[in-house]
């Protein structure tokens, strides 16, 4: 038996705008890889909060949950997430109750406690007043009880909103929303496709100190998984040069589009920008199809993840598409 048979697949989507490419070409290849792993039966498809970004179209999540919610039959689709810091709760409550009125049984709502942005684009955002620990929790409880019942005496009542009782996931890429996760009995989404260093770590903390609450009886982990798969494993090594292309960028401060594949790019780079990229790809699976197989195996034993949310940043979309068919393919062989 495959263990990856149990697991449900889903997919995270920066809307990566490519180099020589538009942004309308970018929204149009979300909306057709999300066809596509909908017809490979995956479980849900998140969009992720970036602003001032030229190579990532995804800020205005909220809109392309939306657009891809309309453009799909079946298949679950939410943010991972939208940044707290960057908006009132009941503007997001609002906006998340009235996709759940539109698409009903088919919305998550993924939370995340980082900005997803530079100091000048929050104070741009209208964001610049200094965050505390408490922010979050506080707003977070906000939201559920916006998203809840109306209560009697309630003073603010989202419209729409109010009673969607709409799956709120905490993210996180560090310890403080796995403990709050656990604290609310909330599900967890951890970061590993770009931050993967204390995945083992915070998903234990999650687990041990989980609290059964109405939403949710037992812990349940979704783990980001930064996938390229071909044919063969050289082909996917070189396809997977754009990411390490574009992560190299993210590390120099030098954000881009989604650049073309480069041969011998690893190769040219000074050996601690070699380990830097290493290190932010951690979870990283690339390679033909027994080495991805083997990959998540791995991956799947190491964390007993109960969902893998892939992010496939391939330049070119139809061999994305096929990457994807290739993952999927072994995670469901018996």
């Amino acid at each position: 038996m495959n263990p990856l048979n149990r697991l449900k697949l889903s997919m995270l989507d920066l809307v990566a705008v490519r180099e020589g490419g538009s942004v309308a070409e970018a929204l149009a290849i979300s909306l057709a890889t999300a066809r596509h792993v909908e017809q490979l039966g995956f479980e849900r498809y998140w969009l992720a909060e970036h602003h001032n970004m030229p190579g990532i179209a995804s800020s205005a999540t909220a809109v392309l949950v939306g657009h891809i919610a309309g453009g799909t039959e079946r298949i679950r689709v939410g943010s991972g997430g939208i940044m707290l810091p960057n908006h009132a709760p009941l503007v997001v409550a609002e906006a998340f109750g009235t996709l759940a009125e539109l698409y009903p049984g088919r919305i998550d709502l993924g939370l995340g406690r980082a900005p997803g942005t530079d100091a000048t684009t929050m104070r741009a955002l209208r964001r610049d007043r200094i965050e505390t620990e408490a922010d979050f929790p506080r707003e977070v409880a906000e939201l559920q009880r916006l998203l809840g019942p109306a209560q009697p005496g309630q003073a603010v009542v989202a419209v729409p909103g109010t009673g969607t009782e709409v799956p709120i996931w905490l993210l996180g890429s560090s310890l403080f929303s796995a403990r709050l996760a656990a604290e609310r009995g909330l599900p967890y989404a951890f970061a590993s496709h770009f931050a993967p260093a204390m995945l083992l770590q915070a998903i234990d903390l999650y687990r041990r100190l989980f609290q059964p609450s109405a939403k949710l009886a037992q812990p349940y982990v979704i783990i980001g998984v930064p996938v390229v798969a071909a044919p063969t494993d050289d082909e996917a090594e070189l396809l997977a040069t754009s990411i390490f292309q574009r992560v190299l960028g993210i590390l120099r401060g030098d954000r881009r589009p989604l650049p073309p594949p480069q041969a011998g790019f690893l190769e040219a780079q000074h050996p601690h920008e070699r380990s830097a990229i290493a290190d932010f790809l951690g979870a990283a699976v690339i390679g033909g199809p027994e080495r991805v197989r083997e990959g998540l195996l791995d991956l799947q034993k190491a964390t007993q993840a109960d969902e893998f949310m892939f992010v496939c940043d391939v330049y070119d979309p139809t061999l994305r598409l096929r990457s994807l068919d290739i993952v999927n393919s072994a995670c469901r062989t018996a």
